[in-house]
């Protein structure tokens, strides 16, 4: 990387700073509806794809306790997985 590129890293470094933390909320918020569409039918809401999405829970159960912690849930709502 010559001096053009160290030039445009910084210039972008720049320009992405000051929304790098609006992006990662955004992010998790998104990652956070995702998880409540997969674990809708678990959780006892409704979910026509439910028999689709059960493919995707081993995925995010290393990630379900900090879920339900930023749910406002201090305990695992699901009888069958407790994690806390």
């Amino acid at each position: 990387m010559g001096r053009w590129g160290s030039l445009l890293a910084g210039a972008r470094e720049l320009a992405v700073a000051p929304y790098r933390r609006t992006f990662a909320r955004a992010k998790r918020d998104e990652e956070d509806l995702f998880t409540l569409l997969v674990l809708g039918e678990t959780l006892g809401v409704p979910d026509p794809v439910a028999y689709y999405t059960i493919e995707l829970m081993p995925h995010l159960l290393p990630e379900f306790h900090a879920w339900h912690r930023r749910m406002g849930m201090p305990r695992s709502p699901l009888d069958q997985f407790a994690c806390c």
